[in-house]
């Protein structure tokens, strides 16, 4: 049986972050010029970063690459792929920057690593919209704590208790996790709402739980009852 917080694996994918400030509830720029972040902004950012490997049961290594914005904790997964390569990469920038269209301009900074899989086409994807990118130190993954700290979670919570057969597989479970963590999952930075839970929320009086069951009951969810 697998231990339940595996190291990580020396070829998972790099780190990429970005920040984002956020306003009155809206995401919004501040083209104020380059300069020192400010000691709140790790707080009101999006970080984006991969979970890394997955093996099948076949022994076959899936690479997955997901984005996280830090100040609602949100999660998308970017892509699945066997075979990571810089033009993979530097497509799901592309990809991402067009599903956020609008959204995209209120982001000031991309952090990322230095994996030789980010290259300047890379780059050049976010700094035409004005994002600016900076880059980890060498071995530091404690300067993308957010991120690493989701892919202990994903892992222990759901890859490593379940057999993957394929990517196909991978992109389903991935996709139920990701929607659970977003709107069923409490998070402690978030007062115990989930990142898609509306933060001005009256709370409900106390009534009846309903127990909503995820992977035939490896992850559990609660709901007042209708």
């Amino acid at each position: 049986m697998p231990p339940r917080y595996p190291r990580r694996t020396a070829d998972s994918a790099a780190h990429v972050v970005s920040h984002q400030r956020a306003a009155c509830g809206e995401s919004r720029m501040r083209r104020s010029g380059r300069g020192p972040l400010e000691k709140d902004s790790h707080l009101r950012a999006p970080r984006q970063r991969p979970i890394g490997t997955v093996d099948t049961v076949v022994l076959k290594r899936l690479y997955v690459f997901a984005v996280m914005e830090v100040g609602t904790r949100t999660v998308r997964i970017l892509g699945v792929t066997t075979h990571p390569t810089a033009a993979w990469a530097t497509q799901l920038a592309r990809n991402l920057l067009s599903d956020l269209g609008q959204r995209a301009s209120g982001f000031r900074y991309l952090l990322r690593d230095r994996d030789s899989r980010y290259t300047q086409a890379f780059d050049a994807v976010f700094t035409a919209d004005d994002i600016e990118i900076l880059k980890t130190a060498p071995q530091a993954p404690r300067m993308n704590a957010h991120a690493e700290r989701f892919v202990r979670t994903a892992r222990a919570e759901c890859t490593d208790q379940m057999l993957i057969y394929n990517e196909q597989h991978l992109r389903h479970v991935l996709a139920e996790y990701t929607q659970h963590y977003d709107c069923g999952r409490a998070h402690r930075a978030l007062q115990l709402r989930a990142p898609a839970d509306d933060p001005d929320v009256i709370p409900f009086p106390a009534q009846r739980i309903h127990r909503h069951d995820i992977f035939s009951g490896l992850i559990h969810e609660y709901h007042n009852a209708a």
